[in-house]
C-alpha cells in the first residue's frame, strides 16, 4: 500500500513514533525522581505505559502501511484513539490532584515552608496514609535526602572550614523536601547549630505546631515524621507533575493533528487501492442533451 496515501501513512506513523519518545522520557524522568527525590513510585507508570503503547502501535501502523495490511491500519487507528483519550485523562488528572497547595513565605527566609493543611484531595490522603508514609519516609531516609544540606564556610579568624552561619543558611533556596523534612519549621524558633542540628530555645515558648515535638536531631529521624515533610513531598510532586503535564499538552495537540491526518490518509489510501476516484475527479452520470442533431 505504499502509494500516494500510504506513503503519507508511513510518515504519520513515523511522526507518532517520535512523539512517543518525549512521553516515555517524561515517565522515565518521573521514575528517576521517584527513586531519588519524591519517593512516589506509582505516579510514573501511567505515563510510561502510554509512551510504550504509543511506540508499539506506531510501529504497527508503519508495518501495516508498508505491507498493505488494511486490518493492521484499522487496529492502529483504533488504538491511537484510546491513547489520545488516555493522555487527555492523565493531563486532567495531573492538574486536578495538584490544584491546591503552595509554599508559604517566611520573614527573613529565602526558602519557602510547607504545611499539610494547604493541600487536599486524593493525593494528600494517599501520601498522609500511615502505612504508605512509612514507605515514603524510609525511602527519603535511605536515599539520604538531607545529605546535600551540609555546606561549609571559611572562618575569617582561623581560616578553617566551619558549618555555614545561620544568615547564610537562611539565604539559601531549599527544595520542598529539604525545607519540610530536613529542618524544623521556623515557627518552632529553634536555635540553629548547623543545617540538620537545631536545639530548642529556652527563652521562647513552644508553639502549638506538633512538628516541633516531632523534630529530632537524630540524623535518621530529623523531621521525616512531620506534617511539613509530607507537605514538602506533595510540593515536589506538584512541581514534577506540572512539568510533565505541560509537556503532554503539547504532545497531545500534535498527536490529535497526526491522528486526524492519519484517518484522512487511510481513507485516501483505500480509495487508491480500490481504484476509486478522489476529490473532484468522479464519474458523473451523463445527461442526455436536449438538442438532437
Amino acid at each position: 500500500m505504499l502509494r500516494g496515501g500510504s506513503s503519507v501513512l508511513g510518515i504519520v506513523n513515523f511522526i507518532t513514533f517520535l512523539i512517543s519518545i518525549p512521553i516515555l522520557g517524561g515517565g522515565i524522568w518521573l521514575a528517576s525522581r521517584a527513586n531519588s527525590t519524591d519517593c512516589i513510585r506509582f505516579l510514573q507508570w501511567p505515563i510510561i505505559v502510554v509512551g510504550l503503547v504509543l511506540m508499539v502501535i506506531s510501529l504497527m501502523g508503519f508495518a501495516g502501511a508498508c505491507y498493505r495490511q488494511t486490518w493492521l491500519l484499522r487496529l492502529y487507528l483504533f488504538a491511537m484513539f484510546f491513547v489520545v483519550l488516555a493522555l487527555l485523562f492523565f493531563i486532567v488528572f495531573a492538574f486536578a490532584v495538584t490544584d491546591r497547595g503552595d509554599g508559604q513565605v517566611v520573614m527573613n527566609r529565602r526558602f519557602l515552608e510547607y504545611q499539610l493543611s494547604d493541600y487536599s484531595g486524593w493525593l494528600r490522603e494517599r501520601v498522609a496514609d500511615p502505612q504508605y508514609w512509612a514507605t515514603i519516609s524510609a525511602c527519603l531516609r535511605d536515599g539520604h535526602a538531607c545529605s546535600g544540606m551540609r555546606r561549609f564556610a571559611r572562618d575569617p579568624n582561623t581560616g578553617m572550614l566551619v558549618p555555614e552561619p545561620p544568615e547564610m543558611f537562611y539565604a539559601r533556596n531549599l527544595s520542598p523536601i529539604q525545607s519540610g523534612c530536613c529542618k524544623p519549621p521556623s515557627s518552632c524558633a529553634f536555635t540553629y547549630n548547623n543545617e540538620t542540628y537545631w536545639t530548642p530555645n529556652p527563652g521562647v515558648p513552644m508553639t502549638s505546631d506538633p512538628d516541633c515535638n516531632r523534630w529530632s536531631n537524630d540524623q535518621q529521624t530529623l523531621c521525616f515524621q512531620c506534617d511539613s515533610c509530607k507537605a514538602g513531598v506533595l510540593a515536589g510532586i506538584k512541581k514534577s507533575w506540572r512539568k510533565v503535564a505541560i509537556l503532554n499538552i503539547v504532545v497531545l495537540i500534535i498527536l490529535v493533528i497526526v491522528y486526524v491526518a492519519g484517518c484522512a490518509a487511510f481513507r485516501n489510501a483505500k480509495r487508491i487501492d480500490n481504484d476509486e476516484p478522489i476529490g473532484m475527479a468522479r464519474m458523473t452520470k451523463s445527461q442526455p442533451s436536449r438538442f438532437q442533431f
